[in-house]
């Protein structure tokens, strides 16, 4: 429909001698916001594996358009999985922010740019151009004259969060008592580049760090060696995650130095964050160049505070720990035929599920009271479970099969025994041994176990 419409506009704007500002993005961004791409059609092709795997696993909603976008590092369509593995990823990011230094603050700014600074990306409203297209009671002038006024009242969306926090800077300044080194944290959308000439929403985890000129070039030392760590911290091979020193050519600009943390995916490296030191010139231009006003003490001494920006693509970084978590295990079936078990081995804090409840075939009434009863109490303690109530037709061997494609921690089975005796068997992810715990213990596992997960 989009389209269409935008076909129209062309149309309309040619036979009509209608003259389009140089702000004609909206075509552009269009044609190119939906364009995909079809993966090799070979089913020993990782990246095709991990993209049916993320749609199969509940992380992506079905289509090419999504898989693409997610690919690219853009936010598409997520599952109840994608949903909750991102979340992970965001607040697992933001604790590591908030642990590393005490000086970092939390904020929220408007998803609209400042278009008086440059910032954001138009945002045209489809409906009403319909409307002006379609419309006869207007003459050529005047309907030129209303499609230019709808381009100019369009809204600006920001193409990064770098500035909401330099924006922000001045409204802080009596919280941290004027006194370097301080930092303005926040996650969000923002429209990038996607690579094919036009801009996409992605969500973007954003630190920008007010420092002393003396001390820039260590602080950006300091945050990529731990923002490195932090990234190799939830992998299944951390070589895979690696840092590397900008080159002149490509610095951002205003930037003197810049770090980029990259992850090495079957197509090639891709930035999975970027670490600028911009000195002080963005901070002064926000600021309308009034040194007095946006001075610090470093020490004794007032100085204009030169900026390190943090950024993070955390969509993209979803598709690298989905990647790099990704195993294909050998096993034999009962007919000792080899088959390849897809195992994704996500780290047990990233992982969105951590237990699974399997009721089997046939199961009772009193099976499904213990399960429902069980689900809930895993609910009130804070882990995320999977009730068992979803496929109670497959086999036990069908649904490990399953949840370890969803990567499901555990999975426990409430069987006739465990109406009997109280006792359960719990199956691993990562080991498939199965052991038996009764019920009244599986909740302070599951609890000790994530304990440790988090101080890994």
């Amino acid at each position: 429909m989009i389209s269409l419409c935008m076909k129209r506009f062309r149309i309309c704007c040619e036979t009509r001698s209608i003259r389009v500002p140089c702000r004609d993005f909206v075509g552009q961004y269009i044609a190119n916001r939906y364009k995909t791409t079809v993966c090799p059609n070979d089913e020993t092709d990782p990246t095709r594996m991990l993209l049916e795997l993320c749609v199969d696993g509940f992380y992506v909603a079905p289509g090419q358009v999504h898989t693409d976008l997610f690919k690219r590092g853009m936010c598409c369509n997520y599952g109840p999985l994608g949903v909750e593995l991102k979340k992970n990823l965001l607040e697992q990011w933001w604790s590591s922010i908030k642990r590393s230094r005490t000086q970092v603050f939390g904020i929220s700014t408007l998803t609209t740019g400042d278009e008086k600074s440059g910032e954001g990306n138009p945002s045209l409203d489809v409906e009403r151009l319909n409307q002006l297209l379609d419309a006869d009671e207007f003459n050529k002038a005047q309907r030129t004259q209303r499609i230019l006024m709808l381009l100019r009242q369009s809204t600006s969306l920001r193409t990064n969060l770098l500035q909401g926090a330099l924006e922000q800077y001045i409204s802080w300044l009596e919280l941290v008592k004027r006194r370097l080194p301080f930092g303005l944290a926040e996650t969000g959308l923002s429209f990038q580049p996607d690579g094919s000439g036009s801009r996409a929403e992605a969500t973007y985890a954003s630190l920008v760090w007010f420092c002393s000129p003396r001390s820039s070039s260590q602080w950006l030392d300091h945050w990529a060696r731990l923002r490195l760590q932090w990234w190799r911290k939830f992998a299944l091979a951390p070589s895979e995650f690696s840092s590397r020193d900008v080159q002149v050519d490509e610095l951002q600009e205003g930037a003197s130095r810049g770090v980029k943390i990259v992850y090495s995916f079957p197509w090639g490296q891709e930035t999975l964050e970027n670490l600028w030191s911009l000195g002080d010139s963005d901070l002064l231009q926000t600021h309308g160049g009034v040194r007095a006003k946006i001075q610090c003490f470093d020490g004794q001494k007032l100085v204009v505070p030169h900026v390190i920006s943090v950024v993070s693509n955390m969509d993209r970084s979803m598709m690298a720990y989905m990647h790099n978590s990704l195993q294909l295990m050998k096993k034999h079936d009962g007919k000792q035929k080899l088959y390849r078990r897809k195992v994704l081995k996500l780290h047990p804090v990233l992982a969105p599920v951590k237990v699974a409840l399997d009721m089997g075939r046939g199961a009772t009434l009193e099976q499904r009271q213990v399960c429902d009863g069980l689900l809930q109490e895993f609910l009130d303690a804070g882990i995320s479970a999977w009730p068992g109530s979803i496929d109670i037709t497959s086999s036990a061997e069908k649904l490990n099969t399953k949840y370890d494609e969803m990567g499901v921690l555990f999975t426990m089975v409430i069987d006739e025994n465990t109406l009997e005796s109280g006792v359960l068997q719990v199956r691993s992810r990562d080991t498939t041994i199965r052991e038996s715990k009764h019920i009244s213990e599986v909740k302070g596992f599951l609890l000790r176990y994530m304990r440790a997960a988090h101080n890994m």
